[in-house]
């Protein structure tokens, strides 16, 4: 037997998005099942699946652009604003066109 080896967007997520991962698909995808089940209202449910599905992007574009990528993670993560973050990549955009 070979070992097993996770996709790179999974071995990125924290516990807790994966735990969030399996209640969601044992629910059969019932947000308000999901919410039911953490005690907390469907838009909080929601923006908690959006924040993952982010997550799971940015881990996609981590190979092509590591440095957006950090940038959009911290964005996902509230380390810093997105006003900030749309900045600090259309800044560096700039500077990878010049060189």
């Amino acid at each position: 037997m070979g070992v097993e080896v996770l996709p790179e967007w999974l071995n990125n997520l924290e516990e807790e998005d994966i735990s969030f991962i399996k209640k969601f698909l044992l629910s059969s995808g019932s947000l308000k099942e999901v919410a039911a089940i953490y005690g907390v209202t469907y838009p909080t449910v929601r923006l908690r699946l959006d924040r993952l599905i982010q997550k799971i992007q940015i881990s996609e574009d981590n190979a092509k652009e590591p440095y957006i990528s950090l940038i959009k993670r911290m964005a996902v993560n509230e380390k810093i604003d997105f006003e900030t973050a749309k900045i600090l990549i259309s800044e560096y955009k700039k500077l990878k066109e010049t060189e």
